[in-house]
């Protein structure tokens, strides 16, 4: 294990995703005083479909939005406990409990009171997702909610049938938006939002490639405050500009020998989501000059990937870099479904060994010593077969770490204890 110090610096575009997140939280709590329009839905709906209705559209994505939530401890349990009063358990998913718990209580996390949205628009892959905002539309007076169900089988299956069932209900979808929302549908808008929405995942998937360099220049900490800008507005042109010059900054990094801590001598990632009011967990691995270069997550969650020539894991090339023009509606929302169906994190739904596939890729392109995996008792769709996944790794020769914790709900994390089973390993990777 090297010894060598690296140079360290902050990225020089911190503060724009900065201004980029508040940004969007803002523009949806003011779409309706600008006579605009407000959805709701997940991060993982298919949010380039609403763009057609025009540019003063703005949506609040569930998972993020709750994380958020999740971060801020004193009102994350607010939230929670507003949620068990009214009888729901907390077992259930620790992102709805949050989010509910601020629909509840009239609070929404940026100020002011809770923006209630004109429609909902959601998928269906977590055994959640559609149930979360028949809630919401409930506690909210009945708003009205449309729901995808993407469930047609890990993206090596998809055969023309299965993608007709996503497409048609896509195209089911725009004549309901213009139904509920009396606006006229523009497909011009809808071809350049899926066109940035493709270059927003495909950059992503670029930028992570880059953490394969020694040193790492980017670490997992510092990747959650730029992955999640394209779980709030993947489609939008400012958020693929911003990917780009992200992206050159990163290429930038390594050509000058910038590393994300100053001793890395040792390489992780992680799987699923963190306990985010416990982010802290990453610093203690810096101690020992372990780095988390990223995690099944912050790569698959958004990032669109695709076998590279020479065999290694990459970016899908784009429409554009294929040198595909949509010519009409339906065209392009088969195109964009296809590109959602071949989302990494929708894979081991179905499958668990499909993440240890996915992993052991990682582990072995990413130059990895060990593996972490938090055994997130908040969200039953990703920690799904996460002991079947602990075993095939175990079983492919690769040294692994479990810890036990919830994403969303900081009385379900012990931090002693985690910090101690890290302790552990790293005297097991003869670290210290």
């Amino acid at each position: 294990m090297s010894n060598t110090v690296y140079k360290t610096e902050p990225l020089k575009s911190w503060e724009k995703a900065k201004e980029l997140r508040l940004q969007y939280y803002k523009n949806y709590a003011e779409a309706k005083d600008k006579g605009g329009i407000r959805w709701a839905g997940g991060a993982w709906t298919f949010d380039a479909i609403p763009a057609g209705l025009g540019n003063d559209v703005h949506s609040l994505t569930s998972e993020p939005y709750a994380a958020s939530i999740a971060f801020n401890k004193e009102l994350s349990l607010k939230c929670l406990e507003a949620v068990e009063s009214k009888g729901w358990a907390r077992d259930i998913c620790a992102y709805i409990r949050n989010y509910w718990g601020s629909v509840i209580r009239n609070e929404y996390a940026f100020g002011g009171p809770f923006p209630v949205p004109d429609f909902i628009f959601q998928d269906h892959i977590c055994c959640s997702h559609a149930k979360w905002y028949q809630v919401v539309r409930h506690l909210e007076g009945d708003i009205p909610m449309f729901c995808v169900d993407i469930s047609v089988g890990p993206y090596h299956e998809l055969n023309d049938s299965r993608l007709d069932y996503v497409t048609g209900q896509l195209m089911d979808g725009i004549e309901w938006m213009e139904k509920v929302t009396g606006r006229t549908y523009n497909d011009e808008k809808l071809f350049e939002a899926i066109y940035d929405e493709c270059r927003t995942t495909s950059v992503w998937a670029e930028v992570c490639c880059l953490n394969k360099h020694v040193p790492a220049p980017l670490d997992e900490k510092t990747m959650y405050s730029l992955y999640v800008l394209a779980t709030l507005n993947k489609h939008g042109k400012e958020i693929a500009d911003y990917y780009e010059e992200l992206r050159d900054e990163v290429k930038d990094r390594i050509a000058r020998g910038i590393a994300a801590i100053p001793e890395e001598k040792c390489r992780l990632i992680t799987d699923t989501q963190p306990p985010w009011g416990f982010l802290n967990v990453y610093r203690h691995l810096e101690k020992y000059g372990a780095v988390s270069v990223g995690s099944l997550y912050v790569f698959g969650l958004e990032g669109i990937w695709e076998e590279q020539e020479d065999g290694s894991w990459g970016p899908r090339r784009t429409p554009q870099q294929l040198g595909i023009t949509f010519k009409n509606r339906e065209e392009a929302v088969r195109f964009y479904a296809d590109w959602n169906l071949s989302k990494p994190q929708w894979q081991h739904f179905y499958d668990p060994m499909l993440k240890v596939e996915m992993m052991k890729r990682i582990y072995k392109e990413w130059k990895l010593n060990g593996i972490i995996l938090h055994y997130n008792r908040g969200c039953e769709g990703l920690s799904v077969g996460i002991a079947e996944t602990r075993l095939g790794l175990i079983k492919a020769g690769i040294p692994v770490m479990t810890y036990e914790g919830n994403m969303g709900d900081e009385r379900e994390f012990d931090e002693t204890k985690t910090f101690a089973r890290i302790d552990a390993f790293m005297e097991s990777l003869s670290l210290k």
